[in-house]
């Protein structure tokens, strides 16, 4: 997956080096998903290989590597995982749809509106 720019500054300057490390030394140039993303499409680990047809798709495989505490500082080889784009997206969703609520919520307020209660007790009168 493509670094964001505003995330950029997060990742070591050796990304490179230790992402390459990850997907083609240690995985082989396959993907290490053994059913965490969550699609319930693989049993064992995902058959995608880079630059592979996909399997379900056809599409071509990219490996990324994903931090599995969704935290590019912590590039411990224990929480890198080296997965398909489809896996990693999957495994990603989650966070993925938390951070965008917290972007959301920020920009509201910042613009002077009142943020709702996401859950809470009715209004009483």
């Amino acid at each position: 997956m493509p670094i964001r720019p505003e995330n950029r500054h997060r990742y070591p300057a050796d990304w490179r080096k230790i992402s390459s490390r990850i997907r083609f030394v240690r995985a082989a140039g396959r993907c290490e998903c053994l059913g965490e993303c969550g699609r319930g499409t693989h049993a064992g680990r995902c058959p995608n290989q880079h630059g592979a047809a996909a399997y379900g798709t056809g599409s071509r495989v990219v490996l990324t590597v994903a931090h599995l505490d969704h935290t590019p500082e912590n590039c411990d080889p224990a929480n890198l995982r080296a997965m398909c784009q489809g896996c990693h997206l999957h495994y990603d969703a989650e966070h993925h749809r938390q951070t965008a609520a917290a972007t959301r919520r920020t920009a509201i307020e910042a613009a002077g509106q009142l943020a709702l209660l996401e859950e809470g007790p009715p209004c009483s009168r």
